[in-house]
């Protein structure tokens, strides 16, 4: 900078200002030692979202101390200097963290919640520290951030933590800009911070945290179920080897198949030795399972796993992760073995986070409670993580890693609102180029979920300063969150198609502006012609998006019923073929009678109701307790490529190339062939198929950027072979990797598409 080339042993002042994670990150602490490190004059302060430095120094200095703000910065930050510029030298006397300012207007970044740090992990495990034991121990590094956070700045009189007075000790390290606690908002220790109780039907409660803690481990050992309140909300928690009691959980829960995650005890040199005891994790896995993020992530269970055969019915993964909470570390350690630690919720709920309510709602499931006394102001459930084409991939985003701040390509004219889809919901909140998804809120199908929705909406909105000025939400005008978008947002409505919006998460987040041919599988969702399309192919970009393939269609009958009876679209193919249906799950002909009359048989093109069909014939699967159950099980079944059966795809009268599955019928439900050969001639010829449909599209138009996105992807058998067949025949493939392929990432879409669409109108 040559307006700073100075004299020898002359001051120079540089104002710097830093954007991106800087807050709750224990950023400011960190520019107090550099600073103190290089010599360095002047004051750090907070500004709603940025830190701005005033630094006075000489020149050479000033130079490093501003390179090292970016290199040197602590591991859970991401800054990013916002602007430089020269002033005036002050008079100044050493460096200082001056208070927050409240008032301006800056790049706002809430931070998701952190797993507990090496550092607090061996005060936690030290007899002679003074937290040694404390459940709720933290540091700048580490700790809840997102769910006890009610306002910003990130100040501890604007958190959960404001009703827990600092003790003399806990105070003098939170002023100590020397010291790792400096500004830590919830920092506490077992005199002046939250503590655990013990509730259990027909008992007293237990006050004293030692107390409880051993009462929970004890309950545990027992066979019980024990709700455990932790960072985000509840677990349900039982002893995972005790096949009874992981029963009872599913019995009272009704969840009697969908699996349940396993948390265990931190062991060996990278914690994670009682883990491969389970499941054997390759390198990308274990390596998300110790980060920072510390999610549930999906592995191959080992022969002769020890855990109770019922954890996870019918399949051949387990998820796994690591205690990520001190509460959790005492827990485990307490225990000695591995636990279920499922969502302390009624299915398909957000998460439970409040004692009183949990009680209430819980009554039923849990026998006991472990609790504590610090609020949490809105939920975040664990995040889940599967290895697809050789990278962790998210299926659900929450604690650790939402919200999740993404970028777009195009410009929103004003700041909206996308609410989603009806499954797997998010809300994102977008202005500017910003993007904010919020993490996994729920099913939108009951008055919880909608509570939470609108709590995640305005919580949002409020966190980052940014007032949506308009709405944008599926089109589908039975979706709960269309409605209340409709009925209840009191702000201008638009509206943007289910696929469409899937195909634009996936543009937007790579960015480029070439034209795409995305193929947008999953269960349902409503098309442009009224039908329930979900086998789609579509070209162009966002804003301007064609359908370009599709599925041959079919008539559904029973609806939304298809989806948990798999049966109904098995029978549904073969009577569309004029063939008869060989399960015997519509004994009195009802379904067939509906079918030839039309009653309640939407039309579909859905990839996700083949795979129930699949499911169905291979897997003698007629009922599924929960969403892709059948497809889960179908994809299990898959060890090696099969030799695929050629699908004719032939242009329909509406101009779209459609993909005959009839040839599939006669294999699927051969006896003599084995099912797991059957499931992989499936899944073969359907990654065949796309290959087919691209190679039609590159002869059209010449495209070479293939997406895939939509639930069906989740499938790693057909996501893997597809890409690798679409890559050797010369295009280039990209799955999401930031947000889910599922109906999470709708949200994103449609903020994408809006702006996007926005942006090629005018021009």
């Amino acid at each position: 900078m040559a307006e700073l080339a100075t004299r020898v042993g002359e001051k120079v002042a540089r104002r710097v200002r830093l954007q991106g994670h800087v807050q709750g990150v224990g950023f400011r602490p960190f520019v107090y030692r550099l600073a103190r490190r290089h010599g360095v004059q002047g004051h750090v302060q907070n500004q709603l979202g940025q830190v701005e430095v005033v630094a006075v120094g000489e020149f050479e200095t000033i130079e490093r101390f501003t390179h090292d703000l970016i290199a040197c910065a602590p591991p859970l930050s991401s800054p990013a200097l916002a602007a430089v510029e020269s002033i005036d030298v002050p008079e100044v006397d050493g460096f200082e963290i001056i208070e927050s300012l409240a008032n301006s207007e800056a790049q706002i970044f809430v931070p998701p919640d952190y797993f507990m740090c090496d550092d607090c992990r061996h005060e936690l495990q030290d007899p002679a520290d003074r937290r040694h034991a404390y459940p709720f121990i933290n540091c700048t590094q580490c700790g809840p951030r997102y769910t006890l956070i009610e306002a910003l700045p990130y100040d501890r009189p604007n958190t959960s933590m404001k009703g827990f007075p600092l003790c003399p000790d806990c105070e003098a390290e939170y002023l100590d800009p020397a010291d790792r606690r400096f500004h830590a908002e919830p920092v506490a220790c077992a005199k002046c911070g939250p503590q655990l109780s013990f509730v259990e039907q027909g008992s007293a409660p237990v006050e004293e945290t030692s107390s409880a803690l051993a009462r929970a481990v004890a309950a545990i050992s027992a066979g019980d179920v024990v709700a455990v309140k932790g960072i985000g909300g509840y677990h349900l928690v039982v002893d995972a080897h005790n096949e009874e009691a992981v029963a009872r959980l599913r019995d009272r829960k009704r969840r009697p198949h969908k699996p349940l995650a396993v948390m265990f005890p931190v062991a060996g040199d990278d914690g994670l030795d009682a883990v491969r005891e389970s499941v054997a994790l390759t390198e990308e896995e274990a390596e998300i399972a110790v980060g920072p993020i510390r999610p549930i992530v999906l592995a191959t269970r080992r022969a002769g796993c020890a855990l109770a055969s019922n954890v996870a019915p019918g399949l051949n993964e387990i998820g796994v992760f690591l205690p990520y909470s001190p509460l959790h570390q005492l827990l485990l350690d307490a225990f000695g073995g591995p636990v279920v630690a499922t969502s302390g919720n009624i299915s398909g709920e957000p998460v439970l986070t409040d004692n009183k309510e949990a009680e209430g709602r819980l009554n039923t499931v849990a026998d006991a409670f472990l609790q504590h006394n610090r609020p949490i102001v809105r939920p975040a459930d664990d995040p889940v993580y599967r290895r697809v084409g050789g990278r962790m991939r998210p299926l659900r985003i929450g604690r650790g890693c939402a919200p999740r701040e993404l970028t777009l390509p195009w410009t929103q004219s004003e700041p909206l609102l996308a609410v989603g889809g009806h499954m797997k919901g998010t809300v994102a909140l977008s202005w500017d180029r910003r993007v904010v998804v919020s993490p996994h809120i729920g099913e939108m199908d009951s008055p919880r979920s909608l509570d939470v929705f609108e709590q995640v909406a305005s919580d949002l909105q409020a966190l980052y300063g940014v007032r949506a000025t308009r709405v944008v939400c599926d089109a589908h005008p039975g979706y709960t969150t269309n409605r209340w978008a409709q009925r209840r947002s009191r702000l201008p409505v638009e509206t943007v198609w289910h696929h469409e919006a899937h195909a634009s998460a996936v543009a937007a987040e790579y960015a480029n502006d070439r034209d795409w041919l995305m193929f947008a599988w999953d269960g349902v969702g409503l098309g442009r012609d009224g039908t329930l399309w979900g086998g789609e192919a579509l070209y162009g970009q966002p804003g301007r998006w064609q359908r370009f393939a599709s599925l041959r269609t079919f008539r559904l009958p029973g609806g939304d019923k298809a989806g948990r009876e798999p049966w109904r679209s098995a029978a549904a193919l073969h009577w569309e073929c004029g063939q008869e249906w060989l399960g015997n799950s519509d004994p009195d002909g009802l379904a067939k009678a509906a079918w030839e009359s039309g009653l309640n048989c939407p039309v579909t093109s859905a990839a996700g109701r083949l795979f129930d069909a699949a499911a169905a014939m291979v897997c003698d699967f007629p009922q599924a307790s929960f969403e892709a159950q059948g497809p889960m099980m179908l994809e299990a079944l898959c060890r090696h490529s099969a030799p695929a059966i050629e699908l004719a795809l032939e242009e329909s009268d509406d101009g779209v190339l459609r993909l005959d599955w009839q040839p599939l019928l006669t294999v699927l439900q051969d006896p003599a062939v084995e099912p797991t050969h059957r499931a992989e001639i499936f899944h073969a010829s359907m990654a065949a198929a796309i290959v087919r449909q691209a190679e039609a599209a590159r002869g059209r138009y010449g495209v070479k950027q293939i997406g895939l996105c939509g639930g069906v992807f989740q499938n790693r058998f057909l996501s893997e072979q597809s890409s690798s067949l679409l890559e050797n025949a010369g295009f280039d493939v990209y799955l999401p990797q930031i947000l889910p392929c599922n109906d999470a990432a709708l949200s994103y879409g449609q903020a994408a598409e809006v702006a996007a669409r926005e942006e090629f109108n005018n021009g």
